[in-house]
C-alpha cells in the first residue's frame, strides 16, 4: 500500500482494507478499499457508500445480491459484503440510516456549475437536509482552482485523468485509482494541465436537502380552500 505523508491531503494507492479511521470525527466514519479482495460488515445504524473503479463487484446486502460494473456506485444501509475481481472505494458512515440505492455508470462531466469552471453531479442526494451525499466532480484541462476549504472532511477517488492537489504542505500527484481524505478546514486546490480530472467526492453532511416544510410533495400539493 502506498500512502502519502501530506496530512492535509491523505492519499492512498494500490490499497486494500481500512485506509482511514475517522470514528472520532464529528461525523464518525471509516474509509476502506477493496482490491480483488472481500469487505464484509454487519453494523447497525450505519450506511455504506461505495464506488466500483474497475472490474465487476458482487455486492450482497439484506436487499439481495447485485453485480455492479465499473463506474457504478451505491448506498447500502447496515449489512454489506463486497467481493469479486474488482477494485473500489467503500465508506462506512456511522449514526446514519441511508436509502438503499444503486446508480451509474457515472457520466464524463457534471451537470451543475462549480467553482473555476468545474462541474459537479449529485449522484446520491441527502434524503434530509444535513445528511451525507455522494458527488461526481469534473475539473477541465488547464484549471487552477482557487484555494479553498470545506467545513467537514472529504473522501474521494480519482476516476480518470491526471493533476495535482496543492496544499500548504506540498503538492500531491493525482492519478486514476488514487483515494484520499481531505480533513475539515484543510486549505487545498486542484490543478490540471492537458487532461481533465474526474473525481468521486463524498461529503458526510450537507447544507442542502429536503425538510418537512420544503420538499417536492408538499410544495406541489395545492390545498382547495
Amino acid at each position: 500500500m502506498n500512502r502519502s505523508q501530506n496530512k492535509l491531503f491523505k492519499a492512498h494507492h494500490n490499497s486494500s482494507g481500512l485506509l482511514e479511521d475517522l470514528i472520532q470525527n464529528e461525523f464518525p466514519a471509516r474509509m476502506y478499499a477493496w482490491n480483488n479482495s472481500t469487505l464484509h460488515f454487519r453494523e447497525t445504524n450505519t450506511s455504506f457508500y461505495g464506488y466500483v473503479h474497475s472490474g465487476r463487484a458482487k455486492v450482497t446486502s439484506e436487499q439481495g445480491v447485485f453485480y455492479l460494473s465499473e463506474g457504478m456506485y451505491f448506498c447500502v444501509p447496515e449489512n454489506i459484503k463486497v467481493e469479486g475481481e474488482s477494485q473500489g472505494l467503500l465508506i462506512e458512515q456511522r449514526d446514519f440510516n441511508g436509502f438503499f440505492q444503486i446508480g451509474g455508470p457515472v457520466e464524463s462531466a457534471g451537470r451543475l456549475r462549480y467553482i473555476d469552471g468545474c462541474t459537479d453531479s449529485l449522484l446520491i442526494a441527502p434524503p434530509v437536509l444535513g445528511n451525507p451525499c455522494l458527488n461526481l466532480l469534473n475539473i477541465p484541462p488547464g484549471t487552477f482552482q482557487s484555494q479553498h476549504t470545506h467545513p467537514s472532511f472529504r473522501i474521494g477517488m480519482i476516476l480518470k485523468g491526471k493533476g495535482v492537489c496543492i496544499t500548504p504542505e506540498g503538492d500531491s500527484p493525482l492519478i486514476p485509482g488514487l483515494m484520499f481524505v481531505i480533513p475539515a478546514h484543510a486549505l487545498h486546490s486542484f490543478k490540471t494541465k492537458d487532461e481533465d480530472l474526474l473525481i468521486i467526492a463524498y461529503h458526510p453532511d450537507s447544507d442542502f436537502g429536503p425538510t418537512h416544510e420544503n420538499h417536492p410533495m408538499i410544495n406541489r400539493t395545492i390545498l382547495k380552500t
